[in-house]
């Protein structure tokens, strides 16, 4: 029996932690897992210790309000964790919850894992000391970022994104629009207006208003836009009637890879929605708005030239991206005329996209339980 601890920050990080449980049973079959978990990893088995939305923060303002709160959580985990060791404790994603716990036990001689990397490539690169000391192995989604830890002399697996393992939409394009209720004529382009509410808050307007712009220049142009949550959807169908009353578009309450690949283009936000673009090989044009203080730190402190990641993993300015006050429709929607234009430029873009899809397709989450098993010699 191996016993595993593990922390899995919001949803995502759920997800990829179940997906990690269930090829660790598949390659090994006793583990007893317990620890900060969501629904899908209960599902795989896992007990929870507490809720994984607890660890949904985002934003320095919330940071701040929650820090007391997330300090107590952690020294609770220490406790548990320290009391009754497992043989290997793993953090998914959430770094600033994680790294500090995983510093404390690996302090008392316990194994730890870090599956995902902070951006420490991007900023804050004084973490690395951090890093060094809280893990004995760095899982990390994207190759450039395995050259980054190798350089640091940090031990590291690029075990690939759980993403690009996932089958492509079966239905071609016509077919996939009838059956998203949408128009199999005409352009469409599809808006990803982000998961967490501090995101498609901050683009419902500016998404709008460079919808309108783009109907006014590109004739028979639809609209669809992949909603997250019942909020969402009553948000931009509410916006759409103060913004733009009449203007073609649908709501869709999730089935966002569909929506994604029913489009001729795209308009997201930077982060998870822009890689099922990329690995969909849709042509896009990627954003991102947050809190003032928020931008006011990251532009004094983030290193990178790109934010976006197609641009990161392509090493170079390979589609659009606009940052905080240039998200605005005469900004954007040049830009998404050109790709909605078709042509060879856009053909050569979605190649790109491709071949940057099939470097991520790695079957993530057997390589990573791999990875963790040969960590702990079995």
């Amino acid at each position: 029996m191996i016993r595993i601890g593990i922390v899995a920050g919001e949803a995502s990080g759920d997800r990829l932690a179940a997906g990690l449980i269930a090829a660790m049973r598949a390659r090994f079959g006793a583990i007893e897992v317990e620890g900060v978990a969501g629904p899908a990893m209960i599902a795989e088995g896992c007990r929870a210790l507490y809720p994984s939305e607890r660890l949904a923060v985002m934003g320095i303002p919330e940071v701040v309000r929650r820090y007391a709160e997330l300090s107590r959580m952690r020294r609770a985990l220490i406790g548990h964790f320290t009391a009754h060791p497992p043989d290997c404790f793993i953090g998914v994603d959430a770094p600033e919850f994680n790294l500090r716990l995983l510093a404390h036990l690996r302090a008392r001689g316990i194994r730890t894992v870090q599956y995902v990397s902070p951006q420490v490539w991007a900023w804050r690169e004084g973490r690395m000391r951090l890093i060094a000391r809280a893990v004995d192995l760095m899982l990390v989604l994207f190759p450039f970022e395995e050259v980054y830890y190798r350089n640091h002399r940090v031990p590291v697996r690029y075990v690939g994104h759980p993403l690009a393992d996932e089958p492509a939409v079966a239905l071609d394009q016509a077919d996939l629009r009838e059956a998203l209720g949408l128009s199999r004529k005409g352009s469409l382009l599809t808006l990803l207006p982000g998961s967490r509410s501090n995101e498609w808050r901050y683009h419902v307007t500016p998404f709008i208003e460079t919808a309108a712009w783009l109907h006014d220049r590109h004739t028979g142009l639809r609209f669809a836009v992949a909603a997250v949550s019942e909020e969402a959807r009553t948000a931009f169908e509410k916006a759409f009637s103060r913004l733009a009353p009449g203007l073609p578009a649908t709501v869709i309450l999730g089935r966002a890879r569909e929506v994604i690949a029913a489009a001729d283009a795209v308009l997201t936000v930077s982060g998870t929605a822009a890689l099922e673009c990329l690995l969909a090989h849709r042509p896009m044009v990627v954003t991102y708005r947050m809190a003032a203080v928020s931008y006011l730190v990251a532009r004094l402190l983030v290193r990178v030239p790109y934010f976006s990641l197609p641009n990161l993993l392509a090493g170079r300015r390979l589609v659009p991206e606009f940052l905080q006050g240039e998200v605005r429709a005469e900004r954007l929607g040049p830009e998404l005329l050109r790709l909605l234009g078709g042509g060879e430029e856009v053909a050569l873009l979605e190649g790109d996209l491709a071949a940057i899809a099939r470097s991520l397709c790695r079957n993530a989450s057997r390589t990573a339980a791999d990875a963790v098993l040969g960590l702990l010699g079995r």
